[in-house]
């Protein structure tokens, strides 16, 4: 059985800092790209962050230079370093993987962030 558990989330002040955490079981970790997305009220959910089974990475143009997603192999987790968080950016946010051959997608079930203005 597949589980993605984020952790890290809750309430931040615009300004300010939260490192998120997903924890995959169920796959070889180091065989899936991993995403990181959110979805704020009435909005689409968005990609935010991917990290690719080689380590290469890909962000939203409005994240850049403020959001770091990274992975450890070994703890079979990926991480998001999110400084600099605006009101906006207030969303549940869901990790997911992406098997690099298969493409057989697993979601977390997401976890709200609230940037307080």
């Amino acid at each position: 059985q597949v589980q993605l558990v984020e952790s890290g989330g809750g309430l931040v002040q615009a300004g300010g800092s939260l490192r998120l955490s997903c924890a995959a079981s169920g796959i070889i970790f180091r065989n899936n790209h991993m995403g990181w997305f959110r979805q704020g009220p009435g909005k689409q959910r968005e990609l935010v962050a991917v990290i690719t089974t080689e380590g290469n990475t890909n962000y939203a143009d409005s994240v850049k230079g403020r959001f770091t997603v990274s992975r450890d192999n070994a703890k079979n987790t990926v991480y998001l370093q999110m400084n600099g968080l605006k009101s906006e950016e207030t969303a549940v946010y869901y990790c997911r993987s992406s098997h690099r051959i298969t493409g057989a997608m697993y979601w977390g079930q997401g976890f709200q962030v609230t940037v307080s203005s």
